[in-house]
């Protein structure tokens, strides 16, 4: 007997294929209204590299203010490392409560995750922005801002790890009578330590990446000097200041996969 060639695309339905075209429709419509044209793209370039561009204007970098720089980046790495940890203890009671096994009501549940996508919708610049009206200018509102920030990151995948928990355990502690907190501490929190662990050291370097830019509105860190930088058309000191906040974004994201391998 002759055994058939498996179909190399599954039969879809009118319905899937409509779907499949409006996703194609929107991607085509979206780049012909927003993609940059080609001539423009081109002479941009142009300007960017030519003998008075702005790339040339970098180069070489000026690094004779690396001390008030490095300060400044100190302050971004101490604003990103107050922020997430704020933000992933408030997001672990968020978590808990927007997990079905887990929240006293339903109506709790929903509340906890609409609070947690609206912590993850609203931009951590907007966020430093209400920040700054609410305590002022500097580093403050920027530890808010990713406070709040990563409340809604990791507060989605605190609760994702805990409903996938095996509910074997938790039902057996339920029958002896433990309490929720019981239940919590004893069978949920350990089995999704590992994934509790790697998010938060994903949230950390996101929080360091992130806290560099809040400076731009005010904010504090190093994007209030980067700012400067480029309104006084100091190219060469902004090179010198990106270069250092690569540096900073490797250490830590080094430094996290080292802990990430040890820990996991």
């Amino acid at each position: 007997m002759t055994a058939l060639a498996p179909a190399r695309f599954r039969h879809r339905s009118l319905v899937e294929y409509a779907a499949l075209l409006s996703v194609l429709a929107l991607v085509v419509t979206s780049l012909a209204a927003t993609a940059p044209a080609p001539e423009k793209l081109g002479s941009g370039f142009a300007r960017l590299f030519a003998p008075s561009g702005m790339l040339t204007q970098m180069v070489p970098p000026d690094f004779t203010r690396i001390a008030p720089i490095a300060w400044k980046l100190l302050e971004t790495l101490q604003m990103a490392v107050a922020g997430c940890f704020l933000g992933l203890l408030l997001a672990l009671p968020f978590a808990i409560l927007a997990t079905d096994r887990l929240s006293p009501h339903p109506l709790v549940r929903h509340a906890a995750r609409a609070l947690i996508a609206l912590f993850r919708t609203v931009p951590d610049l907007v966020w430093a922005i209400i920040f700054i009206i609410i305590v002022g200018l500097g580093p403050a509102a920027g530890v808010m801002a990713i406070m709040v920030d990563k409340i809604g990151f990791a507060g989605r995948f605190f609760a994702e790890a805990m409903e996938e928990t095996d509910p074997g355990p938790q039902d057996a502690l339920r029958a002896i009578g433990a309490s929720r907190l019981g239940i919590i501490g004893s069978a949920v929190l350990p089995a999704c330590l590992p994934s509790f662990t790697a998010t938060s050291l994903f949230a950390l370097e996101k929080s360091v990446r992130g806290s560099a830019a809040l400076g731009l509105v005010g904010a504090g860190g190093i994007g209030v000097d980067l700012k400067v930088a480029f309104d006084l058309f100091n190219y060469d000191e902004a090179l010198a200041i990106i270069l250092l906040m690569l540096l900073l974004v490797v250490a830590v994201e080094q430094g996290s996969g080292w802990i990430r391998r040890k820990l996991i």
